[in-house]
């Protein structure tokens, strides 16, 4: 269905390719819609085809300067991220087998919940072990930063951030980004919809 609107607007209402953004949940289905583009439409590397995170990285590459990073920054793969978690749990001094797990899961739902360590403590005021949670989150964020690392949850949440703080370059993605199409919506989550209505607003 999607392959077949942007196609419609492309070939009867000449919209320029570089303004048509369509975004993906796997990289092997970007692909595959990449493919069926091209042979309708022809060459469509104006044309940004890729998943939320792919999208993100090619954002932040460009303006992750802004909120106090190097371009260059390094994404932790999951072992990365458990081995960054596993030291700051030790160092705060806690027992790494009753927390860690805990904290792995909190602070992925803060970062896709567009929460900073504050807010998703005082979201969470009744939650088992919070303060110790946010005091990981809070220690886990310094680290990376420190490091020029963003972890997968990062990609989206960063670009939220970007967004946020800098709403010029959302601004300029808005522009940019006339036609926005989105294979499943109804399965995004709450920082994905955040960076998709704000792209939506120009």
């Amino acid at each position: 269905v999607l392959t077949t609107r942007i196609a419609y607007l492309i070939e009867e209402k000449q919209v320029p390719k570089e303004n048509i953004l369509a975004i993906t949940f796997t990289n092997k289905a970007a692909n595959e819609m990449r493919e069926r583009m091209e042979k309708i439409c022809g060459d469509c590397s104006a044309m940004w085809i890729c998943t939320i995170h792919s999208m993100c990285v090619k954002i932040l590459r460009s303006n992750i300067d802004k909120i106090g990073y190097d371009r260059n920054f390094t994404i932790y793969d999951e072992t990365d991220k458990d081995k960054a978690l596993k030291r700051i749990v030790e160092d705060l001094g806690y027992e790494a087998d009753t927390i860690f797990k805990t904290a792995q899961n909190h602070i992925s739902i803060a970062k896709n919940e567009c929460l900073s360590p504050d807010e998703y403590e005082k979201a969470n005021p009744e939650a088992k072990f919070i303060e110790e949670v946010c005091k990981i989150y809070a220690a886990y964020e310094d680290a990376l930063a420190r490091s020029n690392s963003l972890d997968f949850d990062d990609l989206l949440f960063k670009t939220y951030v970007l967004f946020k703080k800098h709403p010029e370059v959302a601004d300029y993605y808005s522009e940019k980004f006339r036609y926005i199409h989105i294979d499943e919506f109804q399965d995004t989550n709450t920082v994905q919809f955040a960076i998709a209505k704000r792209l939506s607003v120009k």
